[in-house]
């Protein structure tokens, strides 16, 4: 068996790969890559960064985000954060956006892989399982990223979060909230007459 054949084994459909973790198993992994790109086997996402793509019926099917941005950080520590999700909060968001946020302790600032457009945001709390609070939150943290009228969703989400479980929310503004963020839900419910310490 040649050695590209033998490198092409341990390449799994829909699996997204560093050129370092490729080198372990190839001794002339910048050959074998040039080859498997003119093949079509291997993607290439970004520097240093491969996709073997995965077909379906309709055609290739593109990397979960997550899977790319693992491989672009070296990390499994961040979040992935889409603007669409506020929408089902029903607090007057209609937009849809296509650019993620990734919440991570890695990189800041705008990168694109794979054709998609990502927002990286170094240190900020990254929540292990989104809840309706943390989006209410996050949706505060990051109303200049909206292009809705700012006005109406913080009228309604201050709405919303007077009918939410304030012991929930409470924690949320603490664990997630930035300044502002904090200051306009502690400002809210200390007018609401709600006890409220952050």
């Amino acid at each position: 068996m040649s050695k590209l054949k033998e490198f092409k084994k341990h390449l799994r459909p829909g699996q997204v790969y560093r050129r370092a973790e490729l080198a372990r198993r190839s001794r002339s992994v910048d050959r074998h890559l040039q080859e498997l790109l003119k093949e079509g086997v291997l993607k290439r996402l970004a520097g240093g960064v491969y996709y073997c793509p995965r077909k379906a019926s309709f055609g290739e099917v593109p990397p979960e985000d997550e899977k790319l941005v693992r491989a672009f950080l070296k990390d499994d520590d961040f979040y992935v954060a889409s603007l669409n999700a506020y929408n089902a909060l029903g607090v007057g968001t209609t937009q849809l956006y296509n650019e993620k946020l990734v919440y991570n302790r890695k990189r800041d600032g705008r990168h694109t892989l794979n054709g998609r457009n990502f927002y990286f945001l170094k240190n900020r709390p990254i929540p292990r399982k989104p809840s309706e609070e943390f989006l209410m939150v996050d949706l505060m943290n990051n109303l200049d990223f909206l292009m809705e009228d700012k006005e109406t969703v913080r009228n309604k989400v201050a709405e919303k979060a007077l009918s939410m479980d304030q012991g929930k929310l409470r924690k949320a503004v603490r664990q997630f909230g930035g300044a502002r963020t904090k200051k306009f839900f502690e400002d809210l419910l200390n007018r609401s007459n709600v006890s409220y310490v952050l």
